[in-house]
């Protein structure tokens, strides 16, 4: 700041700039920061100077997967260094509940995770949430935090934030998490929806890094796609965007718990695929089946089936956003390649062949861990606000 006008100087104002974007993003270079910022690679090199100096950012050497800087002599990665700043981060599940201590930068630093059925006692998942967090902070010596993030396997009216879903999340329906996680806690919450905020980690920590247009999508025991859009998630004109997982697929029979047939959740989700596998595999219990663990040809073909009902819907909406990326996450996405050849298989068949050409198919780079580390990033910018 100028001493005689108190106004803040050109390269205060600079040295601010790149702050932000190192904060925000993860491993920069220095060409990375020239591309982003526009700027004189001088001009970006004292600003980095400066943040180094003043301890706001580390500098270490570039891993052979990060991004380089082109050809010549490898650069560095910047990142922000975090303050105490402590904040809360919570993934409700359909069928758990992970509950993590995170930082200013967005970085988790501890987490813990539970059974428990989300949907059928909101009341209990906030409390346990609760107390959870209250468990971590304690083990950590944290005495406070600043905010809390949570993601909810539902639709979130955006002006509201109320659950508005009557058939996938119908506990929650006329609930404002926001609200009651405010009460119980004593800090500001943001919510958002589950597959968004899974979106936002895959975006800044994940398979996303290096994709400005996405589409992330959470197979679990439900289905929900998370939108990245020129770097930012877009979330539609209420905050319903990637509603994905009622998308009728035509002539199944499969009767979908918000009462129509054939809907993408009742074929292709976690219950409809253990259902499958317990008829070839009898000795396994359906209920708790780890599909990551099958590698028997039956299992395979399951998989890779569900892959291509999934990739069919998906093939319609590459077409429809033209992403670079695909990232399919959730315990689906987890399960191993034959599920993800499946999507690849049928994206290659029903889009058109540029879109198809265009779009990468892989696995989350989190895998399970894609919300609960998007929410610690969700509840970072927060605290940074």
């Amino acid at each position: 700041m100028s001493p005689s006008t108190g106004r803040t100087s050109l390269r205060d104002r600079t040295r601010d700039e790149v702050f932000a974007l190192i904060r925000d993003h993860r491993d920069l270079t220095r060409s990375a920061l020239v591309e982003l910022t526009g700027l004189p690679s001088s001009t970006v090199g004292h600003a980095v100077a400066r943040l180094l100096t003043e301890g706001r950012i580390s500098e270490s050497a570039l891993v052979a997967k990060g991004r380089g800087s082109g050809s010549g002599r490898p650069g560095s990665i910047l990142n922000a260094v975090p303050t105490g700043t402590r904040t809360g981060a919570i993934d409700f599940g359909h069928r758990h509940l992970t509950v993590g201590l995170g930082d200013d930068t967005g970085a988790l630093v501890d987490q813990i995770t539970i059974p428990v059925n989300v949907d059928l006692s909101p009341t209990r998942g906030l409390d346990e949430s609760v107390r959870l967090l209250e468990e971590l902070c304690a083990r950590n010596g944290v005495t406070s935090l600043s905010c809390v993030a949570a993601g909810v396997p539902g639709p979130i009216e955006d002006a509201t934030g109320l659950v508005c879903s009557t058939t996938t999340l119908s506990n929650w329906a006329g609930m404002f998490p926001v609200q009651e996680l405010e009460r119980r806690l004593g800090v500001p919450a943001v919510v958002g929806n589950d597959a968004s905020v899974g979106a936002l980690g895959e975006l800044h920590r994940g398979a996303g890094r290096g994709h400005r247009d996405f589409l992330y999508i959470k197979a679990s025991h439900g289905i929900g796609a998370g939108l990245v859009v020129n770097g930012q998630l877009y979330q539609g004109g209420s905050g319903f965007a990637g509603e994905i997982g009622h998308i009728i697929i035509a002539g199944r029979p499969e009767l979908c718990r918000c009462g129509n047939r054939g809907c993408l959740e009742a074929v292709i989700s976690v219950p409809s695929v253990r259902e499958q596998l317990s008829h070839t595999h009898p000795h396994l219990d359906p209920e708790t089946i780890d599909l990551a663990t099958l590698d028997d040809p039956i299992s395979a073909r399951i998989l890779n089936e569900a892959g291509r009902s999934l990739g069919a819907v998906l093939a319609g909406l590459c077409d429809l956003f033209n992403p670079t990326a695909l990232i399919i996450g959730g315990e689906l996405g987890s399960s191993g390649k034959p599920l993800i050849d499946g999507v690849r298989a049928s994206v290659n068949r029903f889009a058109q062949p540029a879109t198809s050409g265009a779009v990468q198919v892989m696995p989350a780079g989190l895998g399970r861990r894609a919300e609960i580390v998007g929410a610690a990033q969700l509840a970072g910018i927060h605290a940074r606000a």
